[in-house]
């Protein structure tokens, strides 16, 4: 069945927040959410904006595309996998647009959307909650997703070398995502003091002379994987081994800690004793820490007191930081245990110990 099996469960968790939150219709209009709904589908033009071209509407007995005319054939036959979407368009040049078609399609009706479009009432946080426990299908799409950019970040990391710049990097990276069908959402490049001055360094012309970090988030067909390596010329220094041994530890505590019905919060906390336990109490301080990942960059960002659950099923991303270094790899989350999406024997790994159990983390390939 695939996809259609795969819309078919997602249709249904749409009717039951419909019942549940009393309303008669939903609208779907950002990347992320066609994207879930859809099976796969890709509904943006303009890399810049949230908001697609095309959006699905869900009504207790019937399913639309609304979309511009110019967009509609492309749409239906390449974006659209499964039968029974009844089709509306307007004309490019129509002022009321899209929204105006929604509006007149669902009057009388009560509305929640992910925009706000016509009118809708916006339902964010509650939409997104729907897409956290991924289907069989997703998950197959998650694990090729997480291995190609392993593949993609390991191959370009071996070719870097000194007197190449960020930019330079960055697009070697950007190129070998883009021709696996994968778009660099997240690209973040930083050449030696860089690391250490800022926690999201975007990318420069300054060249490499000792090390360099990758840091990407990339989407295929809606899903994102997030992954963080360290490339490192001629002898590793004390201090960066230090602090690198020291953000393992505890990214290993985060990851071994997220269990299915552990809340966010309670995870963050053991990252907070892993930090002090490793000698750094303070670095958690100075970034977030990662949480539950998917259709988006980070659904649930991990804070003191956060009650929201892991679910059976759901992909996670953590990122801890101490200044110089960063740990981030994509796992699932399953009740069998969990996962490693971003993972391969071919990159340098550390054996780290957490609570008595032994996980292999990245470690920094020295060249």
């Amino acid at each position: 069945m695939g996809v259609e099996q795969e819309v078919a469960t997602k249709e249904a968790r749409v009717r039951a927040f419909l019942d549940e939150a009393r309303y008669d219709a939903l609208v779907l209009t950002t990347h992320a959410n066609f994207a879930w709904i859809t099976g796969g589908g890709d509904n943006h033009i303009n890399v810049a904006t949230d908001a697609g071209v095309a959006s699905v509407v869900i009504a207790r007995d019937a399913k639309y595309v609304v979309t511009p005319a110019n967009e509609a054939d492309r749409i239906m036959a390449e974006e659209i996998a499964t039968p029974g979407y009844g089709l509306r368009t307007v004309a490019w040049s129509d002022l009321d647009g899209v929204g105006g078609e929604i509006e007149r399609l669902t009057r009388d009706l009560v509305v929640a959307s992910d925009t706000g479009i016509a009118g809708s009432t916006l339902e964010t946080r509650r939409i997104a909650a729907l897409r956290y426990a991924l289907t069989p299908e997703e998950i197959d799409r998650y694990r090729s997703l997480g291995a190609d950019i392993e593949q993609c970040m390991r191959s370009v990391a071996k070719g870097v070398m000194p007197g190449l710049s960020e930019n330079e990097i960055a697009g070697r990276l950007s190129g070998a995502m883009l021709a696996r069908g994968i778009m660099p959402i997240v690209m973040l490049v930083a050449a030696d003091e860089r690391i250490a001055q800022y926690r999201h360094p975007i990318n420069t012309d300054k060249k490499v002379d000792r090390t360099v970090m990758m840091i990407v988030c990339a989407r295929r067909r809606g899903l994102i994987v997030a992954c963080t390596r360290h490339v490192h010329f001629g002898p590793l220094p004390a201090e960066l081994r230090r602090k690198h041994d020291a953000v393992v530890r505890v990214d290993a505590a985060l990851n071994l800690s997220t269990t299915v019905g552990a809340a966010l919060g309670d995870i963050f906390a053991v990252g907070q004793q892993a930090y002090a336990d490793a000698g750094f109490p303070d670095e958690w301080r100075l970034h977030h820490q990662g949480g539950s990942i998917g259709y988006a960059p980070r659904d649930v960002v991990a804070r003191p007191g956060e009650t929201q659950p892991v679910l059976a099923n759901q992909a996670f991303a953590w990122n801890p930081s101490i200044t110089g270094t960063k740990s981030e790899d994509t796992i699932l989350v399953t009740d069998a245990g969990l996962e490693w999406l971003t993972l391969s024997p071919e990159w340098p790994m550390l054996d780290v110990e957490f609570a008595g159990r032994t996980v292999q983390r990245e470690d920094i390939l020295v060249l």
